[in-house]
């Protein structure tokens, strides 16, 4: 629903004004006839003409409370809203900061598309070139911004397009399991518009996603590994039974294949030997 009110056109803002309206006075509560806010949302304003959607990051900072909580900090949340510039905008935001956990969760429900997404897949494919012994403090190591360990991702019937291929792209090149439901199977793309003759446009798909094996996506979506949904009552309930089973299955993997630390070598010798 955010979502939603979020790409409404101006022809229903009034309408939206109205629906939000409706949403801000179940955040209020009624102690001693008056009005009391129930919860304040958090948020930044990136600019004065652009300000943060708070429902949307309060979501998104509260999956992310609720999984460093859950695994003490060990596991990271990134979530990204579409693949375009707002999606590049949240995943270096959230990725960055976090980069020091063993293991990560992708979440890409919702996920609206917008271009290929493979810059979130170099990322989280990097893997250790080396280590660096320090003369004080910890070594360090190449690259430093990386997680290494187990992945997840949560995909939703409401992602596609570009929101079909990051999901596509995790498995192909076998990153970690899939939870929640098939994306949509809107995998196409629409390259120019030509303008007519009253001013108008015309669009239509003109570019199809097709490998060796053949051309897919496109009307099939992305199947999950682990199939979970969230029902109206778990809604209600603040539950998020995909969000609980990707926590599960990646805090089982790093039970499973704990991260593993080398050991630094002893310091070569570099003196020369006496005559």
């Amino acid at each position: 629903m955010q979502a939603l009110f979020e790409m409404a056109d101006e022809n229903n803002r009034s309408t939206r004004i109205k629906v939000i309206n409706k949403r801000k006075l179940r955040q209020r509560r009624i102690a001693n006839g008056r009005y009391r806010f129930k919860k304040i949302y958090g948020g930044l304003n990136w600019n004065p003409d652009l300000r943060s959607p708070l429902r949307n990051r309060d979501w998104v900072e509260g999956n992310l409370q609720r999984v460093t909580a859950a695994t003490q900090g060990r596991v990271a949340y990134v979530y990204v809203p579409n693949t375009a510039e707002l999606g590049h905008t949240y995943f270096k935001r959230y990725f960055f900061p976090q980069a020091d956990r063993q293991a990560i969760i992708v979440d890409e429900r919702f996920n609206g598309g917008g271009s290929v997404a493979d810059y979130y897949i170099d990322i989280l494919r990097r893997p250790v070139v080396s280590y660096w012994a320090m003369r004080y403090g910890e070594d360090l190591k190449t690259p430093i911004a990386g997680i290494h360990g187990p992945k997840v991702m949560l995909i939703d019937e409401t992602a596609g397009s570009g929101g079909d291929l990051l999901p596509w792209m995790f498995r192909k090149f076998q990153l970690g399991p899939l939870v929640g439901k098939r994306t949509w199977g809107g995998l196409v793309g629409i390259l120019g518009f030509p303008v007519l003759m009253d001013g108008g446009t015309v669009t239509a798909p003109n570019l199809a996603f097709w490998t060796p094996e053949g051309f897919g996506i496109e009307n099939e979506g992305v199947p999950p590994d682990f199939e979970v949904d969230i029902t109206p009552k778990d809604f209600l309930a603040g539950r998020d039974p995909q969000l609980e089973k990707a926590i599960e299955i990646v805090q089982r993997e790093l039970e499973q294949a704990p991260p593993k630390t080398p050991t630094r070598p002893p310091y070569p010798r570099r003196v020369l030997p006496e005559p």
